[in-house]
């Protein structure tokens, strides 16, 4: 709900796994190490919301980010999402249902724990 009032496109869960299975594509959780190491989409990275750099995102400002962070409530994801923007990044999707939406609809997920 913020990324839509943000500007910002939504994903869903299903949504995202299939465009995984069909393209490249950077996944972006912004929920805090610990959350991240519990469980996090495959592949995705973990970035702080407020602090990531340029840097830590791909060189292509066109490729395809996606962040998300833990349920439809939070706020951390379309922040992060339109501070990617705001970079350069036009590509960029909020996966708002987050981790507890893509684990709710049996998708797999990998933990670190």
């Amino acid at each position: 709900m913020f990324a839509l009032l943000m500007g910002l496109k939504n994903i869903s869960p299903t949504e995202l796994q299939q465009a995984m299975e069909k393209q490249s594509l950077t996944v972006i959780d912004v929920n805090s190490p610990q959350s991240w190491m519990k469980a996090h989409v495959p592949g995705a990275i973990n970035l702080d919301p407020v602090q990531f750099t340029e840097n830590q995102l791909p060189a292509d400002k066109q490729s395809q980010l996606v962040f998300y962070c833990s349920n439809p409530m939070c706020r951390k994801a379309p922040s992060a999402a339109r501070r990617a923007r705001k970079m350069g990044f036009s590509n960029t999707m909020v996966m708002s249902a987050g981790i507890s939406g893509w684990q709710s609809v049996k998708l797999p997920s990998e933990s670190t724990a």
